[in-house]
């Protein structure tokens, strides 16, 4: 027999790729951190020796899912301003409370808490856009979690940087150093969007990419606010600004872009530009709602975020998955325009490929890095099953989540987290909503 660190055992496997594939009596096996093999579960108890076993047979299979945009330590921020339009939100609330509270420390706490959050929730990648973000990649390796780094790139000054250029300068430290062949982390910049920066920042941002080879990643046409402030600053909407500085391509990912017209549809189709999208955030910020039937029917990948917990208010993606295929249906009025198949796509493969890591992650296949879920189905609401995807994309809760394997370390056992010391966590959560909240007036914090 031979030896295999991992042999997973679950009810049904959804490897995503072929799409629509269910498989059910089969096992997966797991070697140094990666997928080695999916056969018949009759196979591998005779081919294999495992050094842990693990049996699920209520549970579906599938790949980790993926959250395409958040601002992971934002969670400290979680319910400190809600009800309240975003400019005023921005302006009135977290901005002010970035100014006072962000720093390292603040980072490194609340990047922790949205790890454990997110693990729970069956995530085992994020793309994050959020100052420090030296701390954000070094909490999340020391976590063992799959990160997208993003370095946040604004003009004015913060308790990071001074202006675009130190941002810039400090993100081409990390892209090389010491990340740059790193097995779970990426990176990117991550310009806040078109309002805060010059067309020189711009410019700068676009050669050092370019010469670095790393991916962008923006708010764009976020809000209708935006646009208009684009068109009376500039005369042109961000979209055409950002293409006339060169930055609109497939390396592009539109974060939001609700407030887009045909033209500017077709512009991102040509130019390979992907979209996350962010239902529940622009929902209850009021920004309004992606056209995800047009991006999808001209051919743009899109893929599936939360947001920061501060505009949600949490981390679920499951959550997400299920708002935007009901979204999307309702807004078109086509109950088939997007598929359960199609929308955890989302937030699998095809987000795997928007955040350039479709060869490592995204679908159960040999050879990728395992990242592997296990959802119970054995819960009330999500019986009888008929069939297991639609059951994960419109009853499942992130509670049902039972494991989680990131680079094929257990990270979730049973519901349980291994790796990060919760009590502890929660401490240190408790001690910063005093500080944050006794220095918050009560009335910069939500409406009547």
């Amino acid at each position: 027999m031979q030896h295999c660190d991992t042999l997973i055992f679950p009810g049904w496997c959804v490897p995503i790729e072929p799409s629509g594939t269910v498989l059910t009596d089969v096992a997966v096996g797991i070697i140094d951190g990666r997928i080695t093999d999916i056969m018949p579960a009759a196979k591998a108890r005779v081919k294999f020796q495992a050094s842990v076993t693990v049996e699920r047979p209520n549970h579906v299979l599938l790949p980790g899912l993926i959250n395409a945009h958040t601002h992971a330590a934002m969670t400290l921020f979680r319910g400190l301003s809600d009800d309240l339009p975003v400019e005023a939100w921005l302006k009135t609330s977290i901005w002010p409370a970035e100014r006072r509270w962000v720093s390292a420390e603040m980072v490194r706490d609340g990047t922790e808490l949205a790890i454990a959050e997110m693990l729970r929730a069956g995530v085992t990648c994020f793309s994050d856009q959020y100052f420090f973000p030296e701390i954000v990649a070094e909490t999340a390796v020391d976590l063992q979690m799959r990160a997208v780094v993003g370095t946040p790139v604004i003009d004015f000054p913060t308790a990071w940087a001074k202006d675009a250029t130190e941002c810039l300068s400090k993100g081409t430290d990390l892209v090389h150093d010491p990340y740059a062949d790193h097995p779970l982390i990426a990176t990117c910049f991550a310009p806040h969007s078109t309002c805060q920066l010059s067309d020189g920042s711009f410019l700068e941002l676009r050669v050092l990419a370019d010469q670095l080879d790393t991916p962008v990643q923006i708010h764009l046409h976020e809000t209708a606010a935006e646009v208009a402030e684009s068109l009376e600053r500039t005369g042109k909407r961000p979209l055409q600004r950002l293409a006339d500085l060169g930055l609109i391509n497939s390396s592009l990912l539109a974060v939001h872009a609700i407030h887009v017209n045909d033209a500017e549809i077709e512009l991102m189709s040509s130019a390979g530009v992907s979209v996350a999208h962010c239902p529940k955030s622009n929902m209850k910020l009021g920004s309004g709602i992606a056209p995800l039937a047009a991006y999808r029917a001209a051919g743009v990948r899109v893929a599936i975020g939360t947001d920061g917990a501060a505009s949600n208010n949490n981390l679920d993606i499951l959550d997400e998955l299920r708002m935007a295929a009901l979204l999307a249906k309702a807004i078109s009025g086509d109950a088939s325009v997007l598929s359960a198949n199609s929308v955890l796509r989302m937030a699998t493969i095809d987000a795997a490929r928007t955040l350039g890591l479709g060869k490592e992650i995204g679908s159960i296949e040999a050879g990728k890095s395992a990242d592997l879920i296990c959802i119970d189905l054995e819960h009330c609401n999500s019986q009888p099953v008929y069939n297991p995807v639609s059951q994960v994309v419109y009853t499942a809760r992130a509670d049902q989540v039972s494991d989680v394997w990131v680079a094929g370390k257990h990270q979730l056992d049973a519901g349980r987290l291994t790796g990060i010391d919760t009590g502890t966590l929660l401490t240190r959560c408790h001690e910063w909503q005093q500080r944050i909240g006794q220095d918050t007036p009560q009335n910069a914090r939500s409406i009547p």
